[in-house]
Formats: structure tokens, sequence, C-alpha cells
């Protein structure tokens, strides 16, 4: 929908565009403002790869290429928004790659050289953006505001992973971007759920916060591990669910397995209300071979306290219809079965209900490097409990 604007980040590369995206991001969660940021890179440097230890960021990190396919879906989730979006992109993008500021509305040029600027300053004149800032970034040095309207103009300074954007520049900008983002909540509450399915019990994760005292950051719920054994109890359990509202992977997980049998929907900003595909189990025999055509890679290994899932994607972009009926690999019994990956909601939802049956689950989550235990009839991993990697002994 066209409704909502569409702001593209650009910039030649090493110039802190993805340390820019993901502070902007931060300040606007912390704002209340409801939007999401759209990664039009293979590399796909999400939220994790800027808060999860360096180390982990390598294994997780996917390397892929900007081929015609990929471009094709990041204009298809472009257009079909249904928030706000930070639209992150790489380098300098070929004729091919230029079909994205064909569906993008606004634009913040970020530019480390000098000479790279009228390039992009073509760009967003020939696709007829609306400039909101043309920045200077530089790593050290002061932050500088050089010229206010109609384009914001300065020198930002220490755009570096691992640290937050922070500045007059910076503050400027967020402010400029959290003002035309800034749509009623309630109003975009109202046109979210108004497309729910038809089921008795659609939760909206920032009410059902507020309800359960979940401690917030700002205006935005900050859900725990431990919120999880009071939530799980609150809702009932076997009933068709719809979920709606943003919540780490590991809470998603736990909620999709506690419909189960039944039912259970989730609202996703690209594709807008999605029933997680369903996988298949392994036979032993069927789960030996890999399945060269799937869209995803899985591999099982030994991990504290029973086994970790790995899954990867063959591909930088997979589509939900293409993991529909999807084979998992066989697991052995027992312990703790840990799911991991770089994933989209969608797809942990997916993965937990097909592996509900194991006598623990857990989502691994980036920061910290643990797992958090989502459903267990093992009293040994008490649900919301908290299995850090590195550690051999019980979870935490």
């Amino acid at each position: 929908m066209e409704l909502f604007p569409a702001v593209l980040i650009g910039g030649p590369p090493n110039s802190g565009k993805s340390v820019l995206t993901y502070s902007l991001s931060q300040s606007l969660r912390k704002r209340g403002v409801a939007h999401y940021v759209l990664r039009a890179a293979p590399d796909g440097e999400g939220d994790w790869f800027h808060e999860a230890e360096p180390r982990l960021t390598r294994q997780l990190r996917i390397k892929g290429t900007f081929d015609e396919r990929w471009v094709d879906r990041i204009v298809q989730d472009i257009r079909r928004r249904h928030l706000p979006l930070l639209v992150d992109v790489g380098g300098m993008p070929t004729p091919e790659q230029e079909r994205i500021f064909s569906v993008v509305t606004h634009a913040v040029l970020l530019i480390r050289d000098p000479a790279a600027r009228p390039a992009w300053q073509e760009l967003v004149r020939r696709y007829g953006l609306h400039l909101i800032a043309d920045l200077d970034s530089r790593l050290e040095g002061p932050s500088e505001i050089l010229e206010e309207t109609p384009v914001l103009r300065g020198v930002i300074t220490g755009l570096e992973r691992g640290r937050m954007a922070e500045g007059p520049v910076f503050e400027a900008l967020a402010e400029r971007i959290a003002a035309l983002f800034r749509y009623d909540p309630e109003e975009l509450r109202r046109y979210h759920l108004a497309m729910a399915p038809d089921v008795d019990w659609v939760i909206d994760l920032d009410e059902l916060a507020r309800m359960l005292e979940v401690r917030r950051e700002g205006e935005a719920p900050r859900w725990a591990p431990e919120d999880l054994p009071r939530m799980l109890d609150f809702l009932p359990e076997g009933k068709p669910l719809a979920l709606y509202g943003r919540g780490p992977a590991w809470l998603y997980a736990a909620l999709a397995v506690h419909a189960l049998p039944a039912s259970f929907f989730q609202f996703d900003v690209r594709l807008g209300w999605v029933e997680p595909p369903r996988l298949r189990q392994a036979a032993d025999r069927e789960g030996q071979a890999e399945d060269r055509f799937s869209p995803l890679v899985f591999t099982v290994e030994e991990a504290p306290g029973g086994w970790r899932l790995r899954a990867t994607f063959r591909h930088p972009y997979v589509e939900r219809e293409e993991t529909e009926g999807l084979l998992l690999p066989s697991i052995p019994e027992g312990g703790l079965l840990i799911l991991n990956g770089k994933l989209p909601l969608w797809l942990f939802t997916a993965l937990a209900r097909a592996c509900a049956d194991r006598p623990a689950l857990a989502v691994f989550e980036p920061r910290g490097n643990q797992a958090v235990v989502i459903a267990s009839r093992d009293p040994a991993f008490p649900v919301g409990s908290v299995w850090r990697i590195e550690n051999t002994g019980p979870p935490g």
C-alpha cells in the first residue's frame, strides 16, 4: 500500500548507512513511532548485526548477490508496505537496481567521499524523491548542522558498528523522520487489525504487554524471557490465535506452539496477515539426503543440553510460498532442541510448530549468545529459562 512513506538511506559503501539506519530505527521505537526497516542489500545487516557479539555476526551474516530476482522482490515488498519504511540500500546501483528508487518516496544521502555526491544527487532528482538530508559522514570530529531547511545538511560523525549515532545532526534527522512517520498509532492499529483473520483471539502485543506490566523502553515494550510463563498462563491454550505487533522471535515461536493444534496467524509488515508454512518432519531414511532444490539448508549439530537445528538460506531472499511443505532433517531424540538462523518471524513460527513434539524447544537469541526455552515437558528446561550456549550447566 503506497499510503505510507518509504525513506531510502543511500550513499557509497562504507559510509555508515547500516549504523545510521539502525540508530534511526531505535530512536523511532523509543518515540513509539511505528515503522519497519527493509534492508535492500543482499548481505542483510539486520538489528542482530549491531546487537549480537561480533563473533556471532560473522557466523550469521549471509552473503548474497544483488541479482534481478532480489530486486524484483525488494520492489514488490516496498510497493505492498503496511507501515512507513526505512530502506537501507547498498552502493551505487546498476540500472536494473535503480528500480528500487522508483518505488520509494524520500531519501537521505550519506556521503564519505565528496566526489560521489553528484551521482547520488542525480539519482534523487531523476526519480523525483523528496530529499530529507544530504550529510557528510566522517569517523571523527564534531557533528555540525550547516543548513536546516529545506534540506538538512551537515556533518555526522562516529557511524561505526557497536556505537549508536548521536549529536545534533542525528537528533535533527531523527525528529524529521519521526514527524514524517508519525501516524496516529490507534489509526494504524485499527487499519491493520481490521484485516485480521476471523478468530476469537486477536492479540495486540503492545496491549498484552501493558496488561502484563512488561518493562518498557520509552513507548515500546521490552519483552524478557521471564515474561513468557505468565504470558502463556494468561492466554488460552490450543485456540486459534492471531498475533499483531513487534516482538522477539522466541515470543512469536512460543505463542505459535501454544496455539497448537489450532491455527496461528501473524501480521508481517512485508506480507500482511499470514499463516506460517507447514513444514514436514522427515523419517530417518528420508532425512539423510539433502534436498538440493530446497531454498533452505538445514544442519543438525550437538549443543549444550541437546541439539541445534540451524537453518540458512541458499539464496538471500526466500518467499513464504517456497517453504510450504519443506522437509526437515531427522533430529536425534531427547534433550533441548535449539532453533537457530537468521530467519523471518514466519519461518521461526513454522519451525517451532513443526518441532513442537520435542521434550524441550528453544529459540536462539544472538544478543547474549543464548537460547530461550519456549516450550517444554522436561523440568530441566523450564519455559522462559535461558540457555547460555557457551555454558554446559543448566539454563539460567
